[in-house]
């Protein structure tokens, strides 16, 4: 099996190095990730200015690595087409230093990086620590290995990207794993404003959380709970139930 991994914190980071690690074990790795840190970059991709590659040394271990100039979409992208040529059997993004739960899914560039996957038909899997400073991530590595393994056997949908986030906390405290849907954070006061010497308003995206809904089948949930958390994601944004619905109504072209 070939696996590329990618991420959207960069080539730098421990979370992508201990995950490629892991994932040896069950294949060929090759790693495509952004040169730089890219978080909450969303499924954002560069169109207006060249994209560079660069092979670059990982780590001293040996797995085919390279840096782009880019986003985490544009990573999956240019492995799939140009260094792979397809060649790829399962995408796996990650491992994120900080959770990528309900609503934030939106936002990520770890599970963009996987749904670029996914949309080339890839088995996509994205990977999240719950862990927001310094990090160790040799355990959720091997976790994620493990996991990736049981969820490419069972089958991932070609439209669908499963998100797994695992809680931060001793092994012996993990309670299992849950299925979950997404919840719902969101964050109130976003904007703090600041004035800088020459007297302009500046604002800082930041924000305090809500997490608003704990329902007991949520991935929020499921990590309150420490359990870890897999949810699967369709790619597909139709609303079935209200696209039904409007199919039963009679829309005339507006007058001019």
């Amino acid at each position: 099996m070939r696996i590329l991994v990618s991420n959207d914190d960069g080539i730098n980071s421990s979370g992508i190095y201990k995950l490629a690690k892991a994932l040896c074990k069950l294949g060929k790795i090759l790693v495509v990730s952004p040169e730089s840190e890219r978080s909450a970059s969303g499924h954002s991709i560069t169109m207006h200015k060249p994209l560079r590659s660069n092979k670059v040394d990982f780590y001293d271990s040996g797995i085919e690595a390279w840096s782009i100039n880019g986003t985490p979409s544009d990573c999956v992208k240019f492995a799939l087409e140009v260094l792979a040529k397809g060649q790829i059997d399962l995408v796996v993004s990650g491992i994120n230093r900080g959770p990528n739960m309900g609503t934030d899914v939106l936002y990520s560039g770890t599970v963009s990086a996987a749904i670029e996957g996914a949309i080339y038909g890839k088995p996509s899997i994205a990977f999240s620590l719950c862990c927001d400073e310094e990090c160790d991530f040799e355990l959720p590595a091997m976790l994620a290995a493990d996991i990736c393994k049981s969820l490419y056997e069972f089958g991932i949908d070609k439209d669908t990207v499963m998100n797994v986030n695992i809680p931060y906390i001793p092994y012996e405290d993990i309670k299992g794993i849950r299925i979950t849907r997404l919840g719902v954070r969101k964050y109130k006061n976003s904007f703090i404003e600041r004035i800088d010497p020459r007297g302009k308003n500046y604002y800082w995206l930041a924000g305090e959380l809500d997490e608003t809904e704990t329902d007991e089948d949520t991935d929020i949930k499921a990590i309150k709970d420490n359990y870890i958390s897999i949810t699967p994601i369709k790619i597909d944004l139709t609303s079935e139930s209200l696209l039904n619905k409007m199919k039963e109504v009679t829309w005339n072209l507006p007058k001019k």
